[in-house]
C-alpha cells in the first residue's frame, strides 16, 4: 500500500513543527507549504491525498487557495481541513462553501486533529476505490 501525501499549509513555524509532530508518527508523506502561492504550486504538483490548510496566509488566503482548487477538477474530491485562530461568526460556513470538508480553530487540538485526517484519508480511499 502506498504512503499517504498530506500536504500542511502553515505561515507560523511553531504550528507547523506541532503538525509535522502530529502527523509523523501516522507516517505519512508530509509535504509543507507556508504560504498560498507555495500551497498552490504544490498541491497542483504533489497531488497531495488531504490538505491541512491554515486560512490567515501571506500572499494569497488559505481561503482562495482552496477556491482555486476546487475548481479544478482533481482536487475536487481531496479532503481540505480549514484550521484558523481568527474563529469569527461566519467563517465556518464561508470555509465550507468554499469547499472546506472540516474546519477546526487554533490552538490545534492534538487529540482531534489526527482523528478527522484518518477518518478523511479513509473515506478518501473508500470513494476512490
Amino acid at each position: 500500500m502506498r504512503k499517504e501525501k498530506v500536504l500542511i499549509v502553515e505561515d507560523n513555524p511553531q504550528n507547523m513543527k506541532l503538525l509535522e509532530m502530529l502527523l509523523r508518527a501516522k507516517d505519512y508523506i508530509l509535504l509543507k507549504a507556508y504560504d498560498g502561492e507555495e500551497a498552490l504550486a504544490m498541491a497542483i504538483r504533489e497531488q497531495p491525498d488531504l490538505i491541512v490548510m491554515d486560512m490567515q496566509l501571506p500572499k494569497m488566503s488559505g481561503l482562495e487557495v482552496t477556491k482555486q482548487l476546487r475548481q479544478t477538477l482533481v482536487f475536487s474530491h481531496t479532503p481540505i481541513i480549514a484550521l484558523t485562530a481568527y474563529a469569527m461568526r461566519g467563517d465556518k460556513e464561508q470555509f465550507m462553501e468554499a469547499g472546506c470538508n472540516a474546519y477546526l480553530s487554533k490552538p490545534i487540538n492534538t487529540r482531534e486533529l489526527p482523528v478527522i485526517i484518518d477518518r478523511m484519508l479513509q473515506e478518501h480511499r473508500e470513494n476512490s476505490a
